[in-house]
């Protein structure tokens, strides 16, 4: 992360702050950086601060090692460790106990972070929260929940309202910090890239028998339109010129708000705000997916057609199981549909392989639904466990050498398939933002299809200088496994910036 001043001095409230885990995670981050500067702490490089702050991420087994790893090498220096996150928060008092070398944070605590780093830094032993059920913090009815008190929910404070768990009101704020006027998030940008995550909601209301997130991140909770374009139009004046919305699940924004349509008119209005060229939508749960929103996502300029779909498997028995709707048949009729509404609609999707009582039968069904659906991006997870959720308990559960193995040939079949749909792309237009110079006239860039971080790359070549955050249309003329190689088109001014979209 970049320093808020130059040589900082350790121990005089200064922090460095490491976050791992999904883009959610990283609005979280941006959230406690700005309470932080605010509060007059310096953000720090590593090895400069007096405390560093990990953002733990809890979503697979795999992930919570890398966040306790994360906490020891934290440890292992002269600065003093807290953890806040998904691991923090689901395991409370058990981590504290487990990690003495680390103080454990809840997002209770968040609204009030500076005065406890103020804490930790004087040498005290903050007491860590017991693990709860999250989702019984809200009305069970969705319609209850918006005027309901509720505790910290990261990404949805609002200085100054007197809501429970906002903090006070900030004043004052340092340059590039979301101000406390209107109803917005306290918030610093943490990457100068042009690309930036922007929450709409938080927590879910499925029950998905292998998932925990819910339990720790609570029940479905949207935020009101006019604060997403507000943080939209902030993020603008940072230099952001694409975002990519997120939440648990997406598909679920505003049915807490009365209106089960709400994303279909979210989506035009963020994408225009002015100085945003692109918009793009994430974590898409395919029974909640309506032609109303396909139309909208495939056909507004300034809305990226792509389509991140959480099928998870193509067996109807295993998602059954899994508590999810749908197969091979019904997940094919969506994808026709999305590419009957856009041919060149990028779709992405994860798998989880090895679930409990998953057969011979079950995996070949997989493999057939892969082959068939042509995704331009997939990823592949092998089951673990996850304790306190239905499917630990359930019947049938696979060796783990088992399961590897079976990851292993579904990610084979993945990545065949993902470099065959590149392939398809050669020849064809894509509109792509440059975000890095390589050097030798070339440059790393997204095409639609291409999700940051998750997804593949662009290489552009082009005769003419590109700057960062720009839009500009090229042609494929190659690709390599996922990623493509382009030629900028002559046509496009490559220097001039994309128009923001009026209407």
């Amino acid at each position: 992360m970049s320093p808020s001043k130059e040589n900082p001095q350790p121990g005089e409230r200064t922090v460095s702050l490491v976050t791992l885990g999904c883009a959610r995670n990283e609005v979280d981050s941006e959230e406690l950086a700005g309470r932080l500067d605010a509060a007059g702490w310096t953000l720090a490089g590593d090895g400069e601060a007096g405390v560093v702050l990990v953002n733990t991420c809890a979503f697979i087994e795999a992930a919570k090692q890398e966040s306790i790893a994360e906490l020891f090498d934290a440890a292992s220096g002269s600065a003093r460790v807290v953890a806040v996150g998904c691991l923090a928060e689901r395991y409370g008092s058990q981590l504290a106990e487990a990690l003495p070398e680390a103080q454990i944070l809840s997002f209770d605590d968040y609204g009030d972070i500076a005065a406890r780093l103020d804490a930790v830094l004087a040498g005290e032993r903050l007491p860590a929260h017991e693990p709860r059920d999250r989702r019984r913090l809200l009305p069970l009815a969705p319609a209850g929940r918006p005027a309901a008190p509720h505790p910290h929910v990261p990404g949805h404070s609002m200085p100054g309202t007197g809501m429970p768990g906002t903090g006070s009101a900030i004043a004052d704020l340092p340059p590039g910090t979301a101000p406390a006027s209107g109803p917005r998030t306290v918030r610093r940008r943490l990457d100068g890239g042009p690309v930036a995550p922007l929450k709409i909601a938080s927590g879910c209301d499925r029950r998905c028998s292998f998932c925990a997130i819910p339990a720790f991140r609570g029940a479905f909770l949207s935020r009101p339109p006019q604060d997403v374009i507000a943080e939209a139009g902030w993020l603008a004046t940072q230099g952001v010129t694409e975002l990519l919305l997120v939440s648990e699940n997406s598909t679920s924004y505003g049915k807490d708000l009365g209106n089960l349509r709400l994303l279909e008119e979210l989506l035009p209005a963020v994408a225009a705000v002015p100085g945003i060229a692109r918009v793009r939508v994430s974590y898409l749960q395919p029974a909640e997916v309506r032609p109303g929103l396909v139309t909208v996502m495939a056909s507004t300029p300034g809305v990226a057609p792509y389509f991140d779909l959480s099928f998870q498997h193509a067996s109807g028995g295993i998602l059954r199981a899994m508590r999810r709707f749908g197969d091979t048949e019904r997940f094919c009729g969506l994808l026709d549909q999305i590419r009957q509404a856009c041919p060149d609609a990028g779709i992405r999707s994860n798998f989880i392989v090895g679930f409990p009582g998953e057969t011979a039968d079950d995996l070949a069904e997989l493999e057939r639904f892969l082959s068939l659906a042509r995704l331009d991006a997939i990823g592949i997870f092998g089951y673990s466990d996850e304790e306190g959720t239905e499917a630990a308990s359930l019947p049938g559960h696979l060796d783990p050498a088992e399961i590897a193995r079976r990851a292993d040939e579904l990610s084979d079949l993945a990545e065949e398939v993902m470099a065959q749909r590149a392939a398809d792309r050669v020849g064809g237009t894509v509109e792509v933002l440059i975000e890095e110079d390589l050097g030798g006239q070339r440059y790393e860039e997204r095409a639609a299809h291409q999700a940051p971080e998750v997804d593949g790359v662009t290489t552009v070549r082009s005769l003419t200088p590109l700057a960062a955050g720009r839009m500009i249309s090229a042609r494929v003329v190659g690709s390599q496994g996922v990623d493509l190689v382009a030629d900028a088109l002559p046509a496009v001014s490559p220097a001039a910036p994309r128009p923001s979209q009026t209407r």
